[in-house]
């Protein structure tokens, strides 16, 4: 019982360790020490740790094919930590790619040496949906290229932290439902995946003129490209900061 309880205490540190990687690999260090050296650390002390519990077991000499299966459980356990640190990142964005495809609208970061590229994956209704944080706020946008600004609706504005109540609605616009007025509005920053723009042009419709928010090209046309490919929309942004 005392063996069973030290055993997952130990599995409770290894997956402590593997979490402190994951979460500080930004910031280079843990507790003064580079990455790898904490990562081999975390890995050699696994393998120690089954070799000292085998080597107990072999001294004991009670029930030692039990003892050397759990040794063996111990040593697969710290080799998959390795191998999952050691390939965090093309794990984590094959995850990403998995998301995209059974989350349409969700916006996955696609590897590009010269550009920040995300691409979208169209939803079950034929139409292109981002999930994108507008101001900081999340909002679900629909790609609508006929559109010439970002047009929020009423509540969508209110949640990225606009002022709705001190709007002029002054600006005639054509909607799916007909003519509307809209409001027009400099939105600190629209964020799609990677792919972030500062002090974009838009417009908040009046309450109840829109039945969705729009991602129209006031914002596209700022990106370096953007193309749609089969069942994808492909976004592309400047490699470097603007």
């Amino acid at each position: 019982m005392r063996r069973d309880r030290l055993l997952w205490i130990l599995l409770l540190v290894l997956f402590a360790a593997l979490v402190v990687l994951v979460a500080r690999h930004e910031e280079g260090e843990v507790a003064g020490l580079g990455l790898d050296q904490f990562a081999r650390l975390v890995t050699l002390g696994s393998i120690g740790i089954v070799v000292g519990l085998s080597l107990l077991a072999l001294l004991r000499g009670s029930r030692l094919a039990e003892q050397l299966q759990a040794a063996a459980l111990w040593l697969v356990i710290a080799l998959l930590l390795a191998v999952v640190y050691t390939y965090r990142v093309p794990l984590q964005q094959a995850g990403q790619r998995v998301l995209g495809e059974l989350i349409p609208g969700y916006a996955v970061n696609v590897a590009d040496a010269r550009h920040v590229t995300v691409a979208v994956t169209r939803g079950a209704d034929g139409q292109f949906t981002v999930r994108g944080a507008v101001n900081g706020a999340g909002l679900t946008l629909l790609v609508d290229t006929g559109a010439s600004s970002v047009v929020l609706t009423h509540e969508a504005a209110r949640a990225a932290g606009l002022s709705v109540s001190a709007l002029t609605y002054d600006i005639v616009v054509e909607t799916a439902n007909g003519r509307a007025r809209a409001a027009s509005v400099l939105l600190d920053s629209i964020a799609v995946g990677g792919i972030v723009e500062h002090r974009v042009p838009g417009l908040v419709a009046a309450p109840g003129a829109l039945g969705g928010s729009l991602l129209g090209m006031s914002f596209l046309s700022r990106l370096d490209s953007f193309v749609f490919r089969g069942d994808q929309l492909i976004l592309r942004g400047p490699a470097a900061e603007r």
